[in-house]
């Protein structure tokens, strides 16, 4: 049995950048992912090979609640599900890392403040290159450096938006993106600012995913391993349960075990919470790490929904992805309750519109539709429930049951962005696409998926400690977004990236190893 100081499971937003910052400590580190490189090639920027054909997606089936066939949107590559993201870097409020109340409920405080986690921020951000602009988001909370990239630009009919909003009262911002983008020097850029980048892999590797950002570079260390198309299947235990002294892999139609020090879980909230169940031992009837019975609990996704507003003016927008609308994230004068974020979904085309055929408007096409329509894209928190749960089948196949909840704020603010485009010149209209079932995305839309082995304090209510170290097994980590004890309303690529950082400092100490080397030197 080969032996590792740390046996990373998965490549994505935490696996990936964990591996990045452990990697200059000489320490033997091992990445395990289930998946293959994404193969570069046309159809990387094909909207038909993507949205229609969705050929990216898993061909992997798991159920709903009530057992029918579940297709998840989501992707085993090296870098994870950052390979297709829409690259929107956003830090949680500072508010969201304490109690809030919403309409439908409270949405529970984390075992850390935002200042714990604030220098970890900025070190994310540097490292995954994020585009932005202080103090103009009004919700945006205290960071101890600026944005090390300036913010995108809005191309001219998003400036029009972005001038009509404020000519409204709002104070609109630029989203910080996570690109490769020189706009002082565009020949020289290495991403040239394309329509296919949300949804997308990137081409020409200027998208920073985890993959290009982290386990490329880390790969470059002598004393780090990648081993693909190793799917982990188990967890073994010592006699006693206290620790894990074998990660069993199906690769090459045969099982092997590794040995690590350490052992990481981070296959994504979903995956990660079923191979804890999968895991299931003597000592841990109930899954691995999972006295408190809450693995696989509390599993949160946001309540998502794309607006397509059909303006009179043209949107000849190509890179649309660059403007963003807080005023309502806590709520306003008439709601006072938090209601979300919005912002922008890719710019969508007649092939991405075709795949939902949608209700098409009097006197359009569905290529003019694409031609004038602006893409909003909304997102509200939901609140951890212990019956939206990840649980197995008697196969050992994922079972995903979830009952949405806390929507009020979510239908204000749409009827917010509503009100305002019917002041404009502008025409809302819900869209479903593949991914959307009426206008909201669907079960298996889960790129946001976080919250099924929570950290806390408490062993009784949570599975990780405060530094996401299990509470019942002393050598096992999850560094992924699975450790949320509530989602906020924002993309969590950024916190888990963060997150990764910070334990990773916490299993640097472990070892008795040097630390790692400063995020700047990622290029």
């Amino acid at each position: 049995m080969t032996h590792y100081d740390v046996i990373i499971i998965g490549t994505g937003a935490g696996g990936g950048t964990l591996a990045y910052h452990l990697a200059p400590s000489d320490k033997r580190i091992l990445l395990l992912e289930r998946g293959d490189y994404v193969r570069r090639e046309k159809d990387n920027w094909s909207s038909r090979a993507v949205n229609v054909d969705a050929k990216y997606h898993t061909k992997e089936v798991w159920q709903d609640k009530d057992g029918k066939p579940l297709h998840p949107h989501t992707n085993y590559y090296v870098g994870g599900n950052t390979k297709f993201y829409g690259a929107a870097l956003f830090r949680l409020r500072k508010e969201d890392f304490g109690e809030i109340q919403h309409h439908g409920g409270l949405s529970p405080a984390c075992p850390i403040g935002y200042d714990e986690l604030e220098p970890y921020y900025t070190k994310a951000e540097y490292l995954y290159q994020v585009h932005g602009e202080r103090g103009v988001d009004p919700t945006d909370p205290w960071a101890s450096a600026p944005y090390r990239f300036p913010a995108v630009q809005h191309e001219p009919r998003i400036q029009q938006l972005h001038d009509n909003l404020s000519a409204n009262g709002l104070r609109p911002f630029h989203v910080p993106l996570g690109i490769m983008l020189d706009e002082s020097d565009p020949q020289k850029s290495r991403c040239i600012r394309c329509e296919t980048c949300d949804g997308f892999p990137c081409l020409i590797h200027a998208k920073s995913d985890a993959q290009v950002i982290c386990v490329d570079p880390a790969l470059a260390h002598p004393n780090v391993t990648l081993l693909t198309n190793a799917k982990v299947t188990r967890l073994l235990t010592s006699p006693s349960g206290r620790d894990i002294t074998g990660v069993a892999v199906q690769r090459n139609g045969a099982e092997e075990v590794f040995a690590g020090e350490i052992v990481v879980s981070s296959c994504g909230a979903i995956n990660s919470a079923a191979l804890l169940l999968r895991s299931a031992n003597d000592r841990h009837p109930n899954g691995l790490a999972n006295g408190s019975g809450v693995v696989g609990r509390h599993y949160m996704g946001h309540v998502n929904s794309v607006l397509l507003a059909i303006s009179k003016s043209p949107n000849a927008t190509v890179f649309q992805k660059t403007l963003g609308v807080n005023d309502f994230y806590f709520g306003d004068d008439e709601f006072h309750y938090p209601m979300g974020h919005i912002s922008f979904v890719g710019k969508l085309d007649a092939i991405a519109l075709s795949a939902g055929a949608p209700a098409i408007v009097p006197g359009m096409t569905l290529d003019i539709m694409a031609k004038h329509s602006l893409d909003f894209w909304l997102t509200s928190e939901d609140l951890p429930n212990p019956n939206n749960r990840v649980t197995l089948d008697r196969d050992g196949n994922i079972v995903l049951a979830y009952a949405p909840n806390n929507d009020e704020g979510h239908k204000r603010l749409i009827k917010k962005l509503e009100h305002l485009l019917q002041h404009l010149d502008m025409r809302p209209h819900l869209v479903p696409r593949n991914l959307f079932v009426g206008n909201r995305i669907p079960l298996a839309g889960v790129a946001h998926q976080n919250g099924t082995v929570r950290f806390g304090r408490d062993p009784r209510t949570s599975a990780l400690d405060a530094n996401c170290k299990a509470h019942d097994v002393d050598n096992l980590y999850v560094v992924d977004g699975s450790f949320f004890p509530s989602s906020g309303a924002v993309n969590p690529a950024l916190t888990i990236m963060a997150n990764a950082l910070r334990v990773g400092d916490r299993i640097l100490e472990r070892l008795g190893a040097h630390t790692a080397v400063p995020v700047e030197a990622a290029q």
